[in-house]
């Protein structure tokens, strides 16, 4: 068997280095794609775009392979660590997943969707699927969009503020279990010390934010970067005096909210009237 770089967890490079393991361990049994498909069960195409870096594949496909090869823990510790790699999101966003991951403290204003750092998976299963996303894809971003909200649970969890407009919890999922899982989640996640929700009533008006979903992040430096994001169009702002203007109009909007006491009380409301079992 071809040697291998010792891996730890310190990797820079832990998406390649998953995909670079599955082509070497599939050499040395001199298996064709087809081949390996047929010994374990999945469709050869999967292997070939895990291989070559467009999916990491699902866990449970992943620990198929560990069987096979004989590589007990192996391939899925390659692949957890893949899971935290910021290259597996869009290009567009990987500076953004970064700076969340490094981030003392972050604010956010979501006009529309709840932020990901509150879903569930059954809320971001349905989400990812409007966007398009299917099958091991589909799995995959759900698994990575979970992943994010480690950030909340640490020794020394992310300090997180979130305005709720009214519309966004208004705006229910197809699945009234999931919608329902989702709220009392939320409800949760408002008790934690380290989160302050907010909702914004519709009757607060027009403001500055009214279509703009913005973010702001403070660094373990003390300096802080906003990400504004339409649903066409995202972009990293860390220009101090844009920053600051941003920052000004999240403080107008802040001061139309109810305040996090009735904010919870407006949450569980809605998970009362919340139906918890499909309609017949």
């Amino acid at each position: 068997m071809p040697p291998r770089r010792v891996i730890t967890g310190r990797s820079q490079e832990p998406r390649q280095r998953f995909a670079e393991e599955l082509r070497l361990l599939r050499a040395a049994k001199a298996d064709s794609l087809r081949e390996l498909g047929d010994k374990v069960g999945w469709d050869w195409s999967l292997f070939g775009k895990m291989e070559n870096g467009h999916t990491l594949g699902s866990p449970e496909v992943v620990q198929a392979l560990d069987q096979y090869y004989g590589t007990p823990g192996l391939l899925l510790a390659l692949w957890e660590l893949a899971m935290a790699d910021p290259t597996q999101f869009k290009e567009r966003y990987r500076r953004y997943m970064v700076l969340e991951a490094e981030a003392v403290s972050m604010w956010q204003y979501s006009p529309s969707i709840l932020p990901g750092l509150l879903q569930t998976p059954g809320y971001a299963r349905e989400l990812l699927m409007e966007g398009g996303l299917k099958g091991d894809e589909l799995d995959v971003q759900v698994e990575a969009r979970m992943g994010r909200r480690d950030v909340l649970f640490k020794d020394e969890p992310l300090q997180f503020r979130a305005i709720l407009s009214e519309a966004v919890l208004r705006t229910s999922l197809e699945d009234v279990e999931e919608w329902h899982a989702q709220l009392e989640h939320l409800d949760m996640m408002g008790h934690r010390l380290n989160v302050t929700l907010q909702v914004l009533p519709l009757a607060a008006g027009l403001h500055g934010l009214i279509n703009t979903d913005t973010i702001f992040l403070r660094g373990p430096s003390g300096q802080t970067v906003a990400w504004v994001e339409t649903g066409y169009s995202g972009e990293l702002v860390q220009e101090t005096a844009a920053v600051e203007r941003l920052q000004l109009r999240y403080d107008r909007v802040r001061d139309l909210a109810l305040t996090p006491d009735l904010s919870r009380q407006f949450i569980e409301r809605m998970l009362e009237e919340a139906p918890c079992e499909p309609l017949t």
